[in-house]
């Protein structure tokens, strides 16, 4: 009977219920698409490419891993933690002859992979081909380099090269060509040291031909090579990389590590099964770091991006869904509230007739999981959509590697209604405590006006007003972003929270403090504030979600300027270089900083490679500079110990690290301590502090010797190259460190100021990531903010119905209704600033030790003026709706 009466009130009740309605679809909607991302991370596919002709692939293992002993109440518990590294890590070359030894295998083919990066004509297409780029013989009959139309500089190397920018590119012996496998369609294999091979889908992009010459910039110099042959992949063409295959000295050369070797294929002998052998093969590497992967497993072997991916969408992905489902239950919440505060008359009549509070708080429960029902279906069929493009937006950002292919199943959809059904029924089921608890008698009496807020609403409004200030406190004393980040959202969503259930006092408080200069613009302004006085729980409804979207916009939009800026200023003080080399595409050769560290006018040139260590299975960021002459270029704000000695000692076999104070302080460091930890490639090293210096949120955490540092990277080259001129010598112009590097291409000199812009664009493209993935919690609050106001504006229709009978026109009620939402604005801003400002000081003085955060204040402005917008649009369209009637139908209308 009671699932009768809840869908007669629904069918009865249409408008009442459709900003609930809304509310929870958009919700639904928003869960399933951040639990596509989440199901991506988990269970998303990585297809193998390169490897795929290789039944079995043995890898190292890329996880550093820690064991701990726990004894608790005469137990022992043993926990095991892994955490991946940064880099590839490397096989030693002897495992190639133990795999060779097991019985069942027939081959085993040795692997190595590296950088390598074909350098085009700058006017040239990476999509296609371009009309000077097919590198065929000019009219003597002698090739010349690709696309080398124009001139060339005084070294042979043509101006304007860069790299090709189709997508990841990488170099190979041929030998490893069969896991594949690549078949010549042209030409010859690799013999000599200039020979190269190149894929069809390069050739057919740049339009190459056997016998072109063509440039290639890897781990170190950039060389020219002959093209000798064009190889075909099984399949036609590579989808996710381009490959360059080089003779094996060759890419043992350019490899650049001795005595190892990326992965080794295998294929089983005839009649031998594949998890046999793949059982097999694990026992004779037991006791190593290598490991064996078969099927899809072998796909996060060889794209180590796509690995990464995995656990930056699983966190990208909780973070949005869970600070959405919050929202989303605030929201619902103030919604399901205003729709019951409509229905009061109706309700406080059941209650007047007897209707018992548990038969109140069903028919209200049964009313919500029947519109989070339908709602929940609906929202979650959209989200699929919505997951998809969200997928695609962070694939062309370069966020998410086009590799991970993006898993779908009912699971997000079915989690995203259970949500909706439960902040559906929970959101009823606080909104109706008041109604159900009411005692008959007192139901139609109290239905007639505004209610106090309640004494629970208000203790639990401060218990949340307590726990934002915590939240806040614990904030300001965060010191990385990853504990930070999750910190700062959920402290603007709990402030909210005490902001709704303070709504009531809060507005009353407001108007009092309005009430001047409302008055003064005439009768529209006294009701308006006739309204804000005694509606204060309908208006504070309104003020929440306005509140809200300010708050979290500006704690979203401010955030990483503050971070940002805070960086760049440590790094353009700690730079004491007067020129920098910069390159367009995967670094600075290491020919390069020479060539100009030998210059007779350069006093130092300081190389900087970036990557990150691992201490125990803790991440921290860290750089490689080059030692000699580091003081000239580099002033980090040493702290304790010295620059000198890290340089002195890093000049011997003595290696040193310096490390910033949050380093130091997190690790209980101090100049002599030992530090031992894992490099990128999971090399195990240890050194001693030489230095502690504070500007460790501009040039990272730790600073290793550059030599250690790049010999376990896959990118050896540097980022930067940081030259200080030496005064006392001969003058060097920028044009001539410029010639001294025109045979790099893509290199150039930049000044101080050039690095920070450069700084400044990098960090706008990584926020990039951040700001789409907020929007769309954002756009759902924005819809909740128009909902809300659009709902509480068309409550009131009879209320506007008796203004235009006692002699109001039409266009006084709607300047009254401005007026109120300007009011309600207002009110909103100053709650959403004040929220966003103690949250953003906190955030500031845990990262930077300063309490002023970046404010633009351009930024700031837009947030208020689309929030106003809003405000007033969904206030003027339904107030113009709800005037349509005439005024004497809807007074004497039923309620």
């Amino acid at each position: 009977m009671m699932l009768r009466y809840a869908l007669q009130s629904i069918r009865h009740r249409k408008g009442g219920f459709l900003g609930a309605f809304t509310a929870l679809m958009c919700a639904a909607a928003l869960i399933t698409a951040c639990g596509t991302l989440l199901e991506t991370g988990l269970r998303g596919r990585i297809a193998p490419e390169r490897y795929a002709a290789a039944p079995l692939i043995v890898s190292a293992d890329q996880d550093v891993h820690q064991t701990t002993v726990e004894k608790k109440k005469g137990r022992t518990r043993v926990k095991h933690k892994a955490k991946p590294v940064a880099e590839r890590a490397w096989l030693p070359e002897s495992t190639l002859s133990s795999v060779r030894a097991v019985p069942g295998v027939k081959t085993a083919i040795p692997e190595l992979t590296f950088l390598a990066r074909v350098l085009i004509p700058s006017g040239a297409s990476g999509a296609s081909g371009a009309s000077g780029a097919s590198g065929a013989s000019d009219a003597s009959g002698a090739s010349r380099p690709a696309g080398a139309a124009g001139a060339a500089s005084p070294t042979g190397v043509p101006d304007g090269l860069r790299p090709d920018a189709a997508g990841p590119s990488y170099g190979h012996s041929w030998d490893s060509a069969p896991l594949t496998p690549f078949k010549l369609a042209q030409g010859r294999a690799p013999s000599a040291a200039t020979d190269l091979v190149i894929d069809q889908g390069l050739a057919t992009r740049a339009g190459l031909a056997v016998g072109d010459r063509l440039m290639v910039q890897s781990t170190q110099s950039p060389r020219t090579y002959t093209v000798t042959g064009i190889a075909t992949p099984a399949g036609g063409r590579l989808q996710q990389q381009t490959s360059l295959f080089f003779s094996t000295a060759e890419a043992t050369r350019l490899a650049a590590r001795p005595g190892r070797i990326t992965a080794i294929g295998v294929t089983p002998e005839t009649g031998t099964s594949q998890g046999q052998l793949a059982e097999a093969v694990r026992k004779a590497l037991a006791g190593g770091s290598a490991q064996v992967s078969t099927g899809d497993a072998r796909g996060p072997v060889e794209f180590l991006d796509a690995a990464g991916a995995r656990v930056k969408l699983i966190s990208l992905g909780g973070a949005i869904g869970g600070t959405a489902l919050l929202v989303a239950l605030l929201v619902v919440v103030g919604t399901f509230a205003l729709s019951i505060q409509q229905r009061h008359r109706e309700l406080a009549l059941l209650r007047a007739i007897a209707a018992t509070p548990k038969q109140m708080r069903r028919l209200i429960g049964r009313e919500a999981l029947l519109v989070g029902a339908v709602a929940g279906a609906l929202g979650s069929l959209a989200g699929l959509p919505l997951g998809a493009w969200l997928h695609s937006r962070f694939v062309e950002m370069g966020a998410v590697p086009a590799t991970l292919e993006r898993a779908v199943s009912v699971f997000p959809m079915a989690a995203a209604v259970a949500a909706t059904l439960l902040a559906a029924w929970g959101a009823a089921r606080i909104s109706a405590r008041r109604i159900s608890r009411i005692r008959p008698a007192e139901a139609m009496a109290e239905s007639a006006v505004e209610r106090r807020p309640a004494r629970g609403r208000i203790i639990a409004g401060l218990a949340a007003l307590a726990a934002g200030g915590v939240l806040v406190a614990v904030l300001s004393v965060l010191r990385t972003e990853a504990a930070s980040t999750p910190v700062m959202f959920l402290s603007v969503v709990v402030l909210s929270v005490a902001v709704s259930l303070l709504g009531p006092v809060v507005v009353k408080a407001a108007a009092t403090l309005l009430s001047g200069p409302l008055g003064i613009s005439g009768p529209g302004g006294r009701l308006a504030t006739a309204n804000l006085r005694g509606n204060a729980a309908r208006m504070a409804a309104a003020a929440t979600p306005l509140a809200l979207l300010i708050g979290m916009t500006c704690t979203v939009l401010f955030v990483q300027p503050t971070l940002g800026d805070a960086a760049r200023a440590q790094t353009r003080d700690g730079i004491r270089a007067d020129w920098v080399l910069v390159a367009q595409g995967p670094g600075v050769p290491e020919d390069a900083a020479r060539r100009v560290r030998t210059d007779p006018g350069v006093a130092a040139a300081t190389e900087i490679v970036h990557s990150s260590v691992r201490v125990g299975l803790d991440k921290y960021a860290a750089q490689g500079v080059t030692p000699g002459g580091l003081a000239r270029t580099w002033n980090p704000d040493v702290t304790s110990g010295s620059i000198d000695r890290f340089s002195a000692d890093n000049a011997t076999d003595a290696r040193a690290v310096a490390v910033s104070q949050l380093a130091a302080d997190q690790l209980g460091l101090h100049p002599g301590s030992p530090l031992r930890l894992t490099l990128g490639d999971g090399t195990p090293a240890t050194l001693t502090v030489a230095a502690v210096y504070a500007r460790g949120l501009g040039f990272g955490d730790i600073t290793l010797p550059h030599d250690l540092l790049a010999r376990h990277m896959d990118n050896p080259l540097a980022s930067a190259v940081l030259v200080s001129l030496d005064q006392s010598g001969p003058s060097v112009t920028h044009s001539e460190l410029a010639g001294a590097v025109r045979e790099f291409p893509g290199v150039s000199v930049v000044t101080r100021s050039s690095v920070d812009g450069i700084q400044a664009d990098k960090q706008r493209s990584n926020a990039e990531v951040n700001y789409l993935a907020m929007g769309l919690v954002l756009a759902f609050t924005a819809i909740a903010v128009v909902n809300t106001l659009a709902m509480s504006v068309f409550e009131r229709v009879r209320e506007f119905a008796m203004l235009r009978l006692a002699g109001a026109t039409r266009r006084q009620v709607l300047r009254m209704l401005r007026i109120e939402a300007l009011a309600v604005l207002s009110i909103a801003a100053a709650l959403g600033t004040g929220i966003s400002l103690a949250v953003l000081i906190a955030f500031s003085l845990g990262m930077t030790g300063s309490a002023a955060p970046t404010v633009v204040p351009l930024g700031y402005a837009t947030v208020v003026g689309v929030a106003a917008l809003l405000a007033l649009v969904a206030t003027a369209l339904p107030g113009r709706l709800a005037l349509k009637p005439p005024p004497a139908e809807v007074a004497t209308a039923k309620q």
